[in-house]
């Protein structure tokens, strides 16, 4: 086992860093919300393609209080192509609670950094050794990875037990002088030489005191097992038009992809007929009637975390079948009339709407819908 106390690969890895390190807006600016924002969208998104929409955010809110005035459509509607909406949401109660609570200030100490919404202790440490350069251990995959092998710890990194022991070993190994480059050298150590499956060892600076790479064992560390069952679940999507508008859902205000607009589904059918019928009823309680073709217009797979959608889209035009109050025939069944619209949009619930092609921009999609949007500029479906 190699020292714990004033390891000797901690200045060679600096080293390493300072050779290597990544040019990235965030470092070296000592703000501490540019450092929570960056933080925050690199959890489950490599750096690179996190990147754009680091930018896009700070065009958008460049400052705390910026983002404290925001309203949260605004804030996943900028978030959108990043998933895990959850964090959009959380990030900006968070700032809130610094502007109301703090002053405006993000704390300076673990206590209080962890209190505010979304904070967990890998983010508060970042943020505590970045900005203000304290002595904060920031342990997320990527640590427990590299420490797995260097110390050769054979628990579970996902089990508590695990974390506790490396969270322990990255205490003991933390600098006094350079915290917060330490912590970014881990980072991007464990992205460009420690990598999951294929450590590139011959690139590595301290594989000499390295107890994975002494032993050969680099394929069997760390210790990673994994317990969620994930669960296959057939969602049946309709692009339907009425007209030059789009019918549009928004899903409830909790759970899953929360608040976001998604074409009419269905999940579970097991057949077009059946998923048809549904699409059907589904539509025929806002006063449609639905033709959907039978041909599979898209098929798309998207996992989450617990779940994995299995989506065939169909397009379908629909007809408004419901009385309208002085409106002739000959006039009612003309779609893109003006009056028909306004009438229909007040008619629908609130968590429905008709919408263009051309406004889609305008709203926050529910993670793979967005990519059906895509379909119909495709195969210019939009008449």
């Amino acid at each position: 086992m190699i020292e714990k106390q004033n390891p000797k690969w901690v200045p060679q890895l600096l080293a390493w860093y300072d050779v290597n390190k990544r040019d990235l807006p965030w470092r070296d600016c000592g703000d501490p919300y540019k450092i929570w924002v960056s933080e925050v969208m690199s959890q489950q998104t490599r750096i690179e393609a996190m990147k754009p929409y680091y930018d896009n955010w700070m065009q958008l809110f460049p400052t705390l209080q910026d983002l404290a005035n925001a309203t949260e459509d605004e804030a996943v509607h900028a978030w959108q192509g990043l998933g895990y909406y959850s964090r959009a949401r959380n990030l900006r109660l968070g700032v809130q609670e610094v502007v109301n609570k703090y002053g405006g200030i993000v704390p300076s100490n673990r206590k209080d950094i962890e209190s505010l919404k979304g904070v967990g202790s890998y983010t508060a440490g970042a943020i505590l050794s970045m900005a203000y350069g304290k002595r904060e251990a920031a342990v997320d995959g990527n640590v427990l990875r590299i420490y797995a092998r260097l110390y050769g710890v054979y628990d579970d990194i996902l089990s508590t037990k695990g974390k506790k022991a490396i969270t322990e070993l990255v205490e003991a190994t933390l600098p006094h002088d350079r915290p917060g480059d330490f912590n970014q050298s881990l980072m991007d150590f464990g992205s460009a030489v420690c990598i999951p499956k294929s450590p590139r060892c011959s690139e590595c600076p301290i594989r000499n005191m390295c107890y994975a790479y002494q032993n050969n064992v680099t394929d069997q560390l760390p210790v990673r097992i994994k317990k969620t069952k994930v669960i296959d679940v057939p969602v049946w999507v309709g692009i339907l038009q009425y007209g030059d508008y789009y019918l549009l859902h928004k899903r409830p205000n909790r759970g899953l992809l929360r608040s976001m607009w998604e074409f009419p589904s269905l999940e579970g059918a097991n057949s077009f007929d059946e998923a048809e019928q549904g699409l059907a009823e589904l539509v025929r309680a806002l006063g449609f009637t639905l033709s959907l073709q039978p041909v599979m217009a898209k098929e798309l797979t998207h996992i989450f975390s617990h779940r994995k959608w299995f989506m065939k889209a169909f397009k379908g035009d629909l007809d408004y079948v419901q009385p309208i109050p002085e409106m002739s025939d000959s006039i009612r069944y003309i779609p893109d009339d003006a009056d028909i619209i306004t009438y229909i949009q007040q008619s629908l619930p609130k968590d429905w709407m008709l919408i263009k092609r051309q406004d889609f921009a305008n709203y926050a999609w529910a993670g793979p819908h967005g990519k059906l949007t895509e379909l119909c500029k495709e195969t210019q479906c939009n008449k």
